[in-house]
């Protein structure tokens, strides 16, 4: 998978369409992602004894295929490339060509 952690990404399909934001989780086995604010879903549980009924709100995974890396210079939606830099392999943006910066992991909550 070459989205990790932590990288800005663009929606490419669905209704979030063209938002972009960050991976907060990778789910490697099924090949998705969770993105920050994007693909919010409500589930509803209905009542029991001594429970009240509630509402839900969370953050469904997002399949690979339908998000893209932000070119960091632009923005857009970008394949990823590698180069070799001083010995060391470094991803870029196929759009522009610039680095794409590590990204900074997010504390698990």
């Amino acid at each position: 998978m070459k989205i990790r952690l932590g990288d800005s990404v663009v929606i490419t399909t669905g209704s979030d369409r063209g938002k972009t934001g960050a991976v907060t989780k990778l789910l490697q086995k099924q090949d998705k992602v969770i993105v920050e604010g994007m693909n919010k879903r409500i589930r509803h549980s209905k009542g029991r004894e001594g429970n009240p009924g509630e509402r839900v709100e969370f953050f469904a995974p997002i399949h690979i295929s339908n998000v893209s890396i932000a070119d960091p210079k632009t923005g857009k939606p970008s394949r990823i490339g590698y180069k070799k830099e001083n010995q060391e392999k470094v991803r870029v943006a196929r759009l522009s060509g610039e680095p794409i910066p590590a990204a900074v992991k997010t504390a698990k909550k």
